[in-house]
């Protein structure tokens, strides 16, 4: 079965802005997205993280380069600043290879995300 590109889409939350919890939520959250979709090592592309404006103790990425994910492209960026959207909110876009389909890619939302997107498939 040949392979294509696909999209995977996820975010949690912090209690705080501290680094290590930081970097456990997003451990946390990319385990969870990988471990859902059986995504290998080898068959990602890159990472997009973003987070609100509360979040300053670390750079998302972080917690990716601590799990072995260092080899990959990551990248960072600011959430657009909405009334009443999510506070510290992290949200994650992995690119990977895939023999799936769009209908098949799990996404995952977790703890205060977990009601962000209820109209994908979990």
């Amino acid at each position: 079965m040949s392979k294509s590109v696909l999209g995977l889409r996820g975010a949690t939350t912090v209690d705080v802005d501290e680094r290590p919890h930081v970097v456990e939520r997003v451990q946390e959250l990319l385990g969870e997205m990988l471990a859902r979709n059986e995504i290998d090592h080898d068959d990602l592309i890159s990472i997009i993280f973003t987070a609100t404006d509360d979040i300053h103790s670390c750079f998302p990425a972080l917690g990716a380069r601590e799990m072995g994910l260092g080899d990959v492209p990551l990248l960072c960026a600011r959430e657009l600043d909405v009334v009443d959207g999510t506070a510290r909110c992290i949200r994650v876009l992995v690119h990977f290879n895939s023999s799936r389909t769009r209908a098949e890619v799990r996404h995952v939302y977790l703890e205060g995300a977990s009601n962000l997107r209820d109209d994908l498939p979990q």
